[in-house]
């Protein structure tokens, strides 16, 4: 009888290995890792930094709004 041989991903299939970091430095931090994530996803980034930006201006215009409607 012989025993499966252990699966091994084929040589096309993306596989992601983290960078190697020498011994005596410390981990990345979250900001560098978030600036890092934010230049691979350019896209999603933008997006998502436009859909704040919409967002926080409706809410500042919406509260003065307010401000000014119920203040008359």
């Amino acid at each position: 009888m012989s025993q499966p041989s252990p699966t091994t991903p084929a040589p096309s299939d993306p596989i992601e290995t983290p960078t190697p970091q020498a011994n005596n430095s410390p981990p990345p931090s979250y900001v560098k890792l978030a600036m890092r994530n934010m230049v691979r996803k350019r896209v999603t980034s933008l997006f998502h930094f436009a859909l704040t930006a919409i967002g926080l201006l409706g809410v500042l215009v919406g509260l003065a709004f307010l401000d000014r409607y119920f203040n008359s």
